[in-house]
């Protein structure tokens, strides 16, 4: 049975787990890197559970963590739709769109009028996912990644 679990910082171990899960599985798929998070201590990730109005969840399947999403305020009545990982055992089974259903719930408690997310270059079957749920591309360009060269995918759902 499926389950999700709002994280408090309590819940940092959890958090660590599945976010080194999916950095671990999809590596093409996060900005962030293995490295970057594989040796943060537990003050680096209750930091990253603590940071101010944010959401994170995870979903669970018979007690084990299977995907996970974050949402971020944002400015001009947007959030942020961030860190969508599901994994492939629990893939097909509608929880990406429990995960970004959550978070939407979340960004429409808070008034926003928009929620947005980018997602890199190449990773079609998120950006399926994105837009299965309402998500549109933008057109414009995300952050530069590393390579110099790349940008993200812009995307954006309005909430009504």
């Amino acid at each position: 049975m499926l389950h999700l679990r709002v994280l408090t910082m309590s819940d940092w171990p959890l958090w660590r787990e599945v976010r080194l899960a999916a950095l671990s599985e999809a590596p093409h798929a996060f900005k962030a890197g293995l490295a970057e998070w594989h040796n943060g201590g537990e003050e680096r990730w209750r930091e990253r559970l603590a940071m101010p109005a944010t959401y994170s969840i995870v979903t669970l399947l018979d007690g084990r963590a299977v995907g996970m999403a974050a949402g971020l305020p944002g400015d001009g009545g947007a959030c942020q739709l961030r860190s969508v990982w599901v994994s492939p055992q629990a893939r097909g089974h509608s929880v990406g769109d429990q995960l970004i259903a959550a978070v939407e719930g979340w960004a429409r408690q808070r008034g926003a009028t928009t929620l947005k997310l980018a997602v890199l270059p190449g990773n079609e079957p998120a950006v399926a996912l994105y837009q299965r749920n309402g998500f549109i591309d933008t057109g414009e360009l995300g952050d530069l990644l590393p390579d110099g060269v790349t940008r993200e995918r812009l995307m954006v759902k309005v909430l009504r």
